[in-house]
């Protein structure tokens, strides 16, 4: 069978608006060792694509793949040839199709005023989300064992741009490779704004991090130490804010006496009480102190950015939009399969996920963000990612008809406006959000320059 490069194949038009042609996939394939010979019964692009979809309806057995190959084009090869290819070669070949889609150009790019911050290149999220794995797998991924029952997980981690709405990176890791293990993992460039939870908090790691360019903004994790400045004095934080209310200047923190800044302002006490609440739910039986209770009276930031541009409320502001990769995280488990996994070999599994990690950064870099913009543009709705991705799983055959953006149909505009945005409601969505912070830094540096 010769390559679909017919305009109307779907081959062609599913992956071409990622840069990737069925003759590039085909390229990307042999290079990774997964097509050895042009004669090959098995074609990457139709193997890719119908493998990708598969994903999204959750188990995808070597004879779901064969039917429905066979089904779809004229290849007709066994699930047990599919059981061959599905090895060391096969998950490289998915894993650079991922790179290859989270590099690719977005259709928003350069006409977003979302791209007109300038303090930051970009503002990285990292996060992780925990899936539950058959037992087989308990040696490859780990979990968590006693005498009475064990549980197989593996940790996903994300690094999203909230700026360009495009993911960097993403890896599959074992559950023991936690979120302290994998702060390092990120690779970041000159002008990075990097937003981290208390997970992440390693001074050793801040400090690389600022050497490499990048700055962070990081909660305060408990018991690091803080020293005066200019004395080099320890600092008790608890006391120093219960005397001065907040605080806002240089210090030195943890063993190595790293220079960053600290930023704390207090928090209502119905606030505290629920933050105390929480602790105390997943403390595990070991009561938090009462230190550590009394600290949660404050919200306290640690930061390397010495831009007086930032101030505590911005850095609040900013910080709040972490939430964004937790959405979609949350989106991912409740519309798009990703936690259901059948019984399968390491291989397999780490394919069937790396093909849902295609799908996903698909619909949302390719599909999700420009459309959010059309519909911006010509009406006052906004988008929901939850809801057009429910919208999207249970209608696979909309992808096609909204992959040209510049062309699509008023009908198929219309049903997305009407099943997929948000109702009327006073809280501002996570657009609206990032565009004001923007707004107010840009606003503030505007106004330093002129004084």
């Amino acid at each position: 069978m010769n390559l679909p490069n017919d305009k109307n194949s779907p081959v062609y038009n599913f992956f071409s608006v990622e840069g990737l042609t069925p003759e590039e996939i085909e390229k990307i394939a042999f290079e990774s060792g997964f097509c050895k010979r042009r004669s090959g019964k098995i074609k990457a692009p139709d193997f890719l694509l119908h493998f990708c979809l598969q994903s999204l309806e959750g188990t995808v057995s070597y004879n779901d793949i064969a039917s429905r190959m066979e089904n779809n084009t004229d290849i007709n090869a066994s699930r047990q040839a599919y059981h061959q290819r599905m090895g060391a070669e096969c998950l490289e070949f998915f894993e650079k199709i991922l790179g290859a889609v989270m590099a690719s150009k977005c259709y928003h790019e350069n006409s977003d005023s979302l791209q007109d911050l300038n303090l930051f290149s970009r503002i990285l999220v990292q996060d992780s989300t925990i899936i539950r794995l058959p037992l087989r797998l308990f040696g490859d991924f780990s979990g968590v064992k006693n005498a009475h029952t064990a549980v197989c997980s593996a940790r996903i981690q994300g690094i999203y741009d909230l700026l360009s709405k495009k993911f960097i990176a993403f890896s599959i890791d074992p559950y023991s490779k936690n979120d302290l293990s994998a702060a390092l993992d990120i690779v970041v460039e000159p002008g990075d704004l990097l937003l981290r939870d208390r997970g992440y908090f390693s001074v050793p790691i801040i400090q690389k991090l600022k050497e490499d360019g990048a700055d962070t903004i990081s909660r305060y994790k408990h018991k690091t130490k803080i020293f005066d400045f200019k004395s080099g004095e320890e600092i008790n934080l608890l006391e120093y804010l219960t005397k001065h209310g907040s605080i806002d200047q240089e210090v030195l923190i943890g063993k190595e006496k790293y220079k960053v800044r600290i930023i704390a302002r207090p928090v209502n006490e119905e606030t505290a009480n629920l933050r105390r609440m929480k602790a105390r739910k997943e403390s595990n039986h070991k009561k938090p102190s009462k230190e550590l209770l009394a600290l949660m009276s404050w919200t306290i930031f640690i930061s390397t950015a010495e831009s007086q541009e930032l101030t505590f409320d911005i850095i609040l502001k900013l910080y709040g939009l972490r939430w964004r990769i937790e959405n979609i995280f949350k989106t991912w488990k409740s519309h798009f399969s990703f936690d259901k996994i059948h019984n399968v070999s390491e291989k397999q599994l780490r394919v069937l996920l790396t093909a849902r990690l295609i799908m996903i950064v698909f619909i949302y870099q390719r599909l999700f963000a420009p459309l959010f913009l059309k519909i911006k543009e010509i009406s006052e709705k906004q988008l929901s990612l939850m809801k057009f991705s429910r919208y999207i799983r249970q209608n696979l055959n909309v992808i096609y008809k909204i992959l040209d953006i510049q062309n699509i149909s008023e009908k198929t505009i219309q049903a997305v406006i009407r099943f997929c945005t948000y109702d009327s409601r006073k809280r501002k969505n996570f657009e609206t959000q990032i565009e004001q912070i923007i707004l107010e830094i840009n606003e503030t540096m505007d106004c330093n320059l002129l004084a």
